[in-house]
């Protein structure tokens, strides 16, 4: 199946703005290079955990589904921002060989935290991951491979939580699951179950395909949003944007048992004020970590800010 790739030119010091907004649009995923290496053949597909793009301009590349309309995503990126150069804009069709070549070609064993790794599915672990949780991934067409920023924050804090034992044998819930990476890095990491929830078909194929190459296809179970089950998790991870982070605000606190933990990610830095007062109505230890112009927030849901969230969404156990 083809897809439509967007190559679009930008200053270094706008990507993260045009990133969401690109997301916000339904790419699948988001892509750098450097514009002026003009040998560049295409193969850089994200900056490496904790790297910055040293490049004062960047081309960013989205890929979208056969068949968007191109003038429509151009019209839209327009009224996002109209000081947009869109000059530089490009279409081109890509198959679907291209895109998991060069993502297998670029992507490397990485390690978040102190024992998680997320390795290629078609290599070997390196030797320094032995006795680690080691998670074997293909992401597809779906967002999640570890290397964006929004991701390596969430692995972080899944890695800590195994650390404090907070993990062992606990129930996960992990909105906008994507490639499926953290729910199955946290039963790597020791939990017991995991539910992923996603509106992307893509997605939910994906974590699928990623649970049965790591074993655990009969510990996750992946759901969409209408058809996820209301229940109440000890951990909860929502890597999603800011604003789907504000609109389900409700919804998300009524999932977290009272005590338990969530980490919200997929915030950009100065959107995390108003997420924090939103939140504060439910979560103590309300704790904000920054890497690169990313935000994560994490919490630990109160006791006593049970009763009037859940009677509204008719939470039940």
């Amino acid at each position: 199946m083809p897809w439509l790739e967007l190559s679009l030119r930008c200053r270094a010091s706008d990507e993260a703005r045009l990133e969401a907004a690109l997301e916000d649009l339904g790419a699948l995923s988001v892509s750098l290079l450097d514009a002026a290496d003009a040998d560049n053949e295409r193969a850089i597909l994200e900056p490496g955990v904790g790297e910055l793009p040293l490049w004062p301009e960047l081309t960013m590349l989205a890929l979208f589904e056969d068949g968007t309309p191109g003038e429509l995503l151009l019209h839209a990126l327009e009224a996002w921002d109209p000081r947009l150069d869109l000059s530089t804009a490009e279409f081109r069709v890509v198959e679907d060989q291209d895109w998991e070549r060069a993502w297998m070609d670029q992507y490397a064993p990485m390690r978040f935290g102190a024992r998680t790794w997320i390795v290629p599915w078609n290599m070997e672990a390196p030797p320094e991951a032995e006795g680690g949780a080691i998670l074997r991934l293909d992401p597809g067409l779906a967002f999640g491979s570890g290397t964006h920023p929004t991701t390596a924050l969430c692995l972080q804090w899944l890695d800590a939580l195994a650390a404090e034992g907070a993990l062992a044998g606990r129930n996960v819930l992990d909105v906008g699951c994507g490639s499926g990476i953290l729910a199955l890095a946290a039963l790597k990491l020791g939990a017991a179950r995991a539910v992923g929830v996603d509106n992307d078909p893509q997605a939910l194929a994906a974590t699928h395909d990623n649970a049965g190459r790591n074993g655990l296809a009969a510990q996750l179970e992946v759901f969409a949003p209408d058809d996820a089950p209301i229940a109440r998790y000890p951990v909860v991870v929502a890597n999603i944007l800011a604003v789907a982070l504000d609109a389900l605000a409700d919804t998300l606190a009524a999932r977290v048992e009272p005590g338990g933990r969530i980490a919200l990610s997929g915030i950009l830095a100065g959107q995390e004020e108003a997420l924090l007062g939103r939140y504060a109505a439910w979560f103590d230890e309300l704790h904000v970590a920054r890497q690169d112009d990313w935000i994560r927030i994490t919490g630990r849901r109160r006791p006593d800010a049970t009763a009037n969230t859940d009677a509204a969404h008719g939470d039940r156990t």
